[in-house]
């Protein structure tokens, strides 16, 4: 089994401090194939901004798919990167002899690698997070707010967190 890059914070936006292998179930709730609603609830009792219609079983399992398909390519992303830089790292007889300029290109070329796999760690980690909320029955509420998110919102980005209002305010810190 090859090994995947893994962030080391709760947030998925740090460093590359442990490893995980590819394809492994992770804690924040990896999604499985299992029920799109959490055993006694019902996909209209998820939340919904005024004027919205409520959530149905197919629009939540629709959302569902989007995010674990995008997963999967995101898991494919970073197994293929940490594969490319693990080569690159263990291949030095292929460098023996590079002037500095080709240093300092393949060094260029590792660190945006290294930024492409985060970025990849942390979509797949507010994947997982979407998924976890789905399961638990909270998907929809903002994680500051606690208002509804919007479900025109999350339809169009189901890995979002935070309603319109709060992530306005997030991004103008």
């Amino acid at each position: 089994m090859s090994a995947v890059p893994r962030s080391n914070t709760a947030e998925g936006s740090g460093g590359f401090g442990g490893v995980i292998p590819a394809g492994a179930n992770t804690a924040e709730g990896s999604g499985g194939l299992g029920g799109v609603v959490p055993p006694g609830a019902n996909a209209a009792d998820f939340p919904v901004r005024p004027g919205e219609e409520p959530w149905t079983d197919a629009e939540l399992k629709q959302v569902r798919a989007e995010l674990e398909s995008e997963m999967a390519g995101l898991r494919a992303d970073i197994a293929r990167v940490a594969s490319d830089i693990a080569e690159r790292l263990s291949d030095a007889v292929r460098d023996a002899g590079d002037d500095t300029a080709d240093v300092g290109t393949k060094a260029f070329e590792r660190e945006h690698d290294l930024a492409l796999a985060e970025n990849a760690q942390n979509l797949l980690d507010q994947g997982e997070r979407a998924l976890g909320r789905i399961d638990a029955g909270s998907y929809g509420v903002c994680e500051s707010c606690g208002q509804p998110i919007g479900k025109a919102r999350l339809m169009a980005f189901p890995r979002a967190s935070l309603c319109v209002s709060c992530k306005q305010r997030e991004e103008r810190r």
